[in-house]
């Protein structure tokens, strides 16, 4: 990196505020007051992100009668849930790949159920008027190596041969370099139907006041720190009162579980993103993006990229970060140096967009499992549900796993329940310091196929056949 171009770069972030964008909104709805006292209720989630949210959601919506409580550490929204890049997607497995390696007799029904749930989110934002920015605009998946673009085309062949391209281009340079402007493209894959793009604290909020509206009682500031059996349901301490509820519903996602057993299945990942000021006309013009696709390049070190509704451009991904021993501690959450390399990546991307500043600067703890997508499950003889590990991609699947905790509450077979990924769990993440040194040692070996043509150490190909991985 030539020492002007640093300085360039850097400059780009001399007014970048070091918190997210879509939470750094004035008009974000006032918190709801503490639990102060004993309550007692039907069902208890724990948790205001999505999971949580969407669990108590449809909890209402299965049961208008159902007694339902939601309680939440700090704010509604506050951690990945208003922090993420907005990419709401139908993929239940992180993406068709994933789920094809390791589901391959399911995926026709897991591809089914996620164009399904995501057409349910869709239909709730519009039932509920909430207020997101929702846009149904797809996502391309872009190359910026020739090795990528052979990827992409045998990608796109694997699943055309499996029935599974509906919806899905293979674009040549010409073509993706239409649809958006780069000199680093090569190929994409456009998936027009499968993934939205929205605001996402707008999401988290909006899905708060809907449950509101529906009478579930949420607190706020109100961390759940203990779980035991109380007769035959659950109590949860909190720092000033106490909750009883016949069952419990864990969205917790990164932070530690109340179920302890379930803590080494996911480590957090630190992710960070830039937000440029709104573009001019020209600028826009420049770029092209007519149709407001999402992009996500194919690089293992990928940056993920899209443009907000007042026309700034999303730029993240690229470092993802594990701190040794998995602490969540919100001192992570700001990494200049990070910055300073997206800035210059983004640069890169896009020359002709020299000069344009970067308004926001932030990162997060994303809950990072060795499958990449979400698992389930239950614990004390089936009055607490759990669901957790989602990767990145919890912004659409979370209103899954809120339906298969609730399932599994209720003690339901249903054909969500019934999914071998529902019925089974991924490795577990080591204990330090072996954690730490495989993250790292895969961390480093990722960067290195990056740089060798996509070419994949020994390391790498055994973590493959085990079916291992680490990724944001």
């Amino acid at each position: 990196m030539a020492p002007g171009a640093m300085s360039r770069w850097t400059k780009s972030l001399s007014e970048a505020r070091p918190v997210s964008y879509w939470l750094d909104d004035p008009g974000r709805p006032d918190p709801e007051p503490a639990l102060t006292g004993a309550e007692t209720c039907d069902l208890l989630v724990v948790g205001g992100g999505y999971s949580g949210l969407w669990t108590a959601l449809i909890a209402k919506e299965r049961d208008p009668a159902r007694d339902v409580v939601l309680v939440e550490g700090r704010e509604v929204g506050w951690a990945a849930s208003g922090r993420n890049g907005g990419f709401c997607a139908a993929s239940l497995t992180h993406g068709l790949p994933n789920g094809l390696a390791r589901w391959p007799d399911e995926i026709h029904t897991l591809q089914r159920l996620g164009a399904r749930n995501l057409d349910a989110i869709e239909e709730t934002v519009a039932r509920h008027s909430i207020d997101c920015d929702f846009e149904r605009s797809g996502e391309i998946d872009v190359a910026t190596e020739p090795y990528q673009a052979w990827e992409l085309k045998d990608r796109y062949e694997e699943i055309r041969a499996e029935g599974l391209a509906d919806d899905v281009e293979y674009l040549d340079a010409d073509a993706v370099r239409e649809q958006v402007n780069s000199p680093t493209f090569r190929a994409g894959l456009y998936d027009r139907r499968g993934v939205a793009m929205l605001n996402p604290a707008g999401l988290a909020w909006g899905l708060k006041r809907a449950c509101l509206d529906l009478g579930v009682r949420v607190y706020e500031h109100t961390p759940a720190l203990t779980l035991k059996p109380y007769g035959s349901g659950m109590a949860v301490r909190t720092p000033y009162g106490r909750i009883r509820a016949r069952a419990v519903a864990l969205g917790t996602n990164v932070f530690p579980s109340l179920v302890r057993r379930v803590r080494s299945y996911t480590v957090p990942v630190y992710d960070y993103a830039l937000m440029t000021e709104p573009l001019t006309a020209d600028q826009l013009a420049s770029v092209g993006w007519k149709n407001r696709q999402g992009l996500g390049d194919s690089a293992n070190q990928f940056h993920y990229f899209r443009l907000s509704a007042d026309n700034r451009i999303l730029w993240g991904g690229y470092d993802a970060v594990y701190p040794y021993g998995g602490r969540v501690r919100a001192e992570y959450d700001d990494r200049p140096e990070t910055y300073v390399r997206l800035a210059g990546h983004f640069f890169t991307c896009f020359p002709q967009l020299e000069g344009v500043r970067f308004t926001h600067a932030w990162g997060g703890a994303i809950d990072t499992c060795s499958r990449f997508s979400a698992f389930f499950g239950t614990a004390h003889t089936g009055r607490v549900a759990y669901a957790a590990g989602y990767t990145g991609l919890g912004v659409g699947a979370t209103r899954f796993g809120a339906e298969v905790m609730l399932d599994l509450l209720a003690g339901e077979r249903t054909e969500r329940t019934e999914l071998e990924m529902v019925r089974r769990k991924p490795l577990p993440f080591p204990p330090e310091p072996f954690a730490w040194t495989g993250i790292a040692l895969t961390k480093w070996s990722l960067a290195r196929a990056d740089a060798r043509g996509g070419r994949r150490n020994l390391w790498l190909r055994t973590m493959d056949r085990l079916g291992l991985g680490f990724d944001s």
